[in-house]
């Protein structure tokens, strides 16, 4: 009788052990990444008063079972899943991911190294990124002079510091010219005083300057309708000014221009040009390349340079060290035009970069403006001058048994001799699955399930609190025989 009361006490601890499993994971249904728990009981050692006997062949007597009497019962263990992945929460917020995969995020807090559900990230003051959940930064690899990965220990990403803050300059090196000339458009009709159809092409050089070359295009005769002259009328800096002459004022601020004979290189052909006093740019008998036409039917057929496609604009041979050129010079490609009869009006818009991919586009110099985490892990800076750059990479860790994790709170763990070690390097998370950007793993506690265990529980508890006032009853009854 003694022991129905130790069997109830012991099934009033592990319902109430039970019962605060399922508080916390009620209190924990909103909580970013959480995995429910779920108590287990075992049977406890139990008391045998009688031994298990075989047949007894000689008196023909029957095996006997043994007689035990259990003795309540103990908690075996609370275990959580965390393999795989839960329930999706839309952010649509850039810095928030979600891993789809066996994996956690690796984090570090106090110095010490913890594994997390939760991507809820951010920069810190120092550009540090960090989980927003614990506060911990988030470890990943950083990138090496060449702008790859480098997938050596896992560390903090700064990811705003050093030369990550800006993004450097380069020089365009091509442009290209789309649209239509018309033949009827009277800016295009040749004429040797005629200024032709003025087009601007901009361009960035090696320190990030802006310039701007403004090209004419005129027929090259009278007796021709698709063969045009291309020429160049000037180039301007930064300033908005002529860099094609030398500009310097009077005692009164009136300018002068230096006319010391000058050369571009345009088209592969080395042109002179003088500049009067009145600031125009004099050509000596250039030999302008010529852009041609398919008189039939309007497609591009030419311009007369070593490709048939490119003309190169180059100011000098790229030996100064202020060079304003990229040092390679302006590569214009004139194969996207067309000449079509339209309404008399020709339309030409230089681009910068290739026609394909708009490679060799250059920009300025660019401040850091924000960032784009993609589903690999891999974090670009995206820059004031629409630049992107290639920051890092979030690692991750798998285990062999996640459930073997230690819960530490703050939505952490930290590995056991259960779960597997940590490298201290992680893995790629292509490896195991990828990244939801602008979404959150929910937590994955089913109030359905929680409360149908909560009633469970609740009656399992009344039922061991019965067998404690039963088994008093009974005691009772017995103390009472001595009336």
């Amino acid at each position: 009788m003694m022991r129905s009361l130790y069997s109830g006490i012991s099934g009033l601890k592990v319902h109430q052990t039970k019962m605060d499993v399922i508080g916390n994971n009620i209190s924990n249904v909103s909580t970013i990444g959480f995995r429910a728990g779920s108590a287990n009981f075992t049977d406890v050692f139990y008391q045998t008063t009688q031994s298990a006997s075989g047949p007894n062949t000689a008196t023909g007597a029957a095996g006997t079972n043994a007689i035990q009497i259990g003795l309540g019962a103990n908690l075996s263990s609370i275990n959580v899943d965390l393999s795989g992945t839960g329930a999706t929460q839309r952010t649509d917020r850039g810095m928030d991911i979600m891993i789809n995969g066996d994996a956690f995020l690796i984090v570090q807090s106090n110095g010490n190294t913890y594994f997390t559900k939760s991507g809820l990230l951010d920069i810190d003051a120092n550009g540090t990124l960090y989980c927003m959940t614990n506060g911990a930064t988030v470890l990943g690899w950083s990138v090496d002079e060449n702008g790859d990965v480098r997938k050596d220990i896992a560390r903090p990403l700064n990811l705003m510091g050093g030369e990550n803050a800006y993004s450097n300059p380069t020089a365009t090196t091509q442009a290209t010219m789309s649209g239509n000339i018309d033949r009827e458009d009277p800016l295009v009709a040749y004429s040797e005083d005629g200024s032709g159809y003025i087009t601007s092409v901009n361009f960035f050089d090696n320190l990030g300057n802006s310039y701007q070359a403004k090209l004419s295009i005129m027929k090259a005769s009278d007796e021709t309708d698709s063969v045009y002259t291309v020429k160049v009328v000037d180039v301007l800096g930064p300033d908005g000014k002529s860099i094609l002459k030398k500009e310097t004022t009077d005692d009164n601020g009136n300018p002068i221009y230096e006319s010391t004979e000058q050369t571009i290189n345009f088209g592969g052909e080395d042109l002179s040009y003088n500049v009067d006093a009145d600031g125009e740019i004099i050509f000596d008998d250039a030999n302008w390349p010529t852009l041609t036409f398919n008189g039939s039917t309007g497609a591009f057929t030419s311009v007369s340079s070593e490709d048939g496609q490119k003309l190169n604009l180059l100011l000098n041979d790229g030996s100064s060290t202020d060079n304003s050129f990229p040092l390679s010079g302006l590569d214009i490609d004139f194969s996207n035009l067309t000449m079509y009869a339209t309404d008399g009006n020709s339309s030409v818009q230089p681009v910068r970069g290739d026609k394909l991919n708009h490679n060799g586009a250059g920009n300025e110099a660019g401040n850091l403006q924000g960032f784009s985490i993609q589903t690999d892990g891999k974090i670009y800076g995206v820059y004031s001058n629409g630049e992107k750059k290639l920051l890092g990479q979030i690692a991750v860790a798998t285990f062999a048994n996640p459930s073997g994790l230690e819960a530490v709170g703050d939505s952490m763990y930290a590995a056991t001799m259960n779960s597997g070690d940590f490298d201290g390097i992680g893995i790629d998370i292509s490896e195991v699955g990828k990244f939801s950007i602008g979404a959150l793993e929910m937590s994955d506690v089913d109030l359905a399930t929680e409360f149908v265990n909560m009633i469970t529980t609740q009656r399992a508890f009344q039922a061991n609190s019965r067998v404690i006032t039963t088994s008093d009853s009974m005691l009772e009854e017995l103390v009472n025989l001595k009336r």
